[in-house]
């Protein structure tokens, strides 16, 4: 997806100005727990000190689920996964570009960072979220 000027990311913790989008993590600098978004203090060892840092942007799927009920405007089913990032960061997102049913979705499918416009506003303002692609595994020689 190509950044345009008038677009702003739905979540604080993707970051859209580097060029290439990517999610930056909060990260305790006593034990190096991650997290996304603001954290007050640390629930693995209570630190009050944080560094941003970027994150992986593949991983796989560690777990899944199809989703079939959602608000009006949700079209559905969809696929909610947890994804474990190559540098063992965790985020929960919707797995994108692949049918909603077991059969197209596994575990330990391997996925890449994705970006999509959610919405526009009035005066032409994207809103930009973030989800996860199926890597198409190489044939093998």
């Amino acid at each position: 997806m190509t950044i345009t000027a008038k677009q702003i990311p739905i979540v604080n913790y993707l970051d859209l100005s580097a060029g290439r989008p990517a999610l930056i993590a909060t990260v305790c600098e006593q034990c190096d727990a991650s997290y996304f978004g603001q954290r007050i203090a640390c629930s693995r060892c209570g630190g009050r000190k944080f560094r941003p840092q970027r994150v992986a942007d593949a991983g796989y799927v560690r777990s899944f689920t199809i989703i079939h009920r959602g608000a009006a405007t949700i079209p559905t089913p969809y696929v909610s996964a947890v994804i474990v990032l190559d540098d063992g960061v965790a985020v929960k997102a919707n797995v994108l570009g692949c049918p909603p049913d077991p059969d197209h979705v596994r575990l330990g499918m391997r996925v890449r960072l994705t970006t999509y416009v959610a919405g526009t506003d009035d005066s032409g303002t994207e809103a930009v979220a973030f989800g996860y692609t199926p890597i198409m595994e190489e044939a093998s020689a």
